[in-house]
């Protein structure tokens, strides 16, 4: 398997982390509002409150995919990256 570069800044890296981080966090809630024996409908909510995060981090990173990592290699002449992007792609439907 060929090694791919990545592209992310500095700032884009602590964005994800910080996310990552609170999602974390989010997480180790839910677990404990289990523990604790948290109304169903509660516990739920919290879960969707996740989701939510998740996807938006997983665009956050798409987007920043797209604008640098793909525009690159495309500007390298890279064209087999458009293949890349559209498995990608069917990964999200």
């Amino acid at each position: 398997m060929k090694e791919k570069n990545n592209y992310m800044s500095e700032d884009v890296k602590k964005n994800i982390n910080t996310r990552l981080n609170r999602i974390d966090g989010q997480i180790h809630g839910i677990k404990k509002m289990v523990q604790e024996d948290k109304y169903c409908d509660d516990v739920l909510i919290q879960l969707s409150a996740v989701n939510k995060s998740i996807k938006s981090l997983a665009n956050f990173i798409l987007e920043n995919h797209m604008y640098n990592c793909v525009l690159n290699d495309i500007e390298k002449g890279k064209v087999e990256i458009i293949d890349e992007v559209v498995t990608l792609f069917r990964r999200f439907q």
